[in-house]
């Protein structure tokens, strides 16, 4: 109760900037520490992330196409890591980072339009389905978080589907994209230009496992179908064809 207390108090708080309240700072500095050392307990693997500085991206690459989105190192995969000493460190020396958490490890994350996401989570707790944790990376897409396919020692039983989203090929994928191995989702509480945020809807804990990708494949996919129709509908010109014809 104590760690949901304290992540409600993280999202009510003002995001004050430099002449903001030290205690305030450090309060946020250190619900951002506690959560994303419970993500490590829970298993998630974290590397640290850019951020956004100025204008552009602390990567300080001259039109970063995902500032504040990406890994800082292109060895991500291997310095991922779980353990608590290694977590903290980052996050003490790099106190602005946003953090990734490596997909395909011990989780999958099935990443949707956030609109298609809200109708998806409504379906399935109508329904009574075993949703796990829930992120949203504001303002366009929500995360639902699942148990992975897993690494098998036999390749040829690891199912490969269309889905499958790295992160070089997530422009390809504006529907649902499958975060699975070699790809990775940004981890709450980062921050993104323009002062969006990615946060959780639903957090993790025992209470709250993490379920079967195909548990919730069906309602997501239907909901973003039906997004998908709806925003061909709303660009549609009033009359595709001409008249009389």
């Amino acid at each position: 109760m104590e760690r949901k207390s304290r992540f409600s108090q993280w999202l009510r708080r003002p995001r004050s900037g430099a002449g903001g309240d030290t205690g305030t700072g450090a309060a946020i500095g250190a619900a951002r520490e506690e959560l994303l050392l419970a993500a490590a307990a829970a298993g998630f693997p974290l590397a640290p992330a850019a951020h956004p500085s100025g204008y552009g991206c602390s990567c300080e690459r001259i039109g970063c196409p995902t500032p504040g989105r990406h890994p800082v190192s292109f060895a991500w995969q291997t310095l991922a890591s779980t353990d608590a000493d290694k977590v903290t460190k980052w996050l003490r020396g790099q106190p602005e980072a946003n953090f990734v958490t490596a997909t395909g490890i011990a989780h999958d994350v099935l990443d949707v339009p956030a609109e298609a996401g809200r109708q998806a989570l409504d379906r399935l707790t109508a329904a009574g389905v075993e949703v796990g944790p829930v992120a949203t990376v504001a303002p366009d897409r929500m995360l639902f978080f699942t148990a992975t396919r897993g690494t098998p020692d036999d390749e040829d039983e690891w199912w490969p589907c269309e889905l499958d989203c790295h992160p070089e090929t997530m422009d390809e994928h504006p529907g649902l994209r499958w975060h699975c191995r070699g790809s990775y989702v940004l981890l709450p509480p980062s921050v993104l230009p323009g002062e969006e945020r990615v946060g959780w809807v639903s957090g993790f804990g025992a209470e709250r496992p993490l379920p079967d990708p195909l548990s919730l494949l069906e309602a997501l996919t239907d909901a973003c179908a039906a997004y998908a129709g709806e925003r061909q509908d709303d660009h549609e010109p009033a009359h595709p064809w001409p008249i009389g014809r």
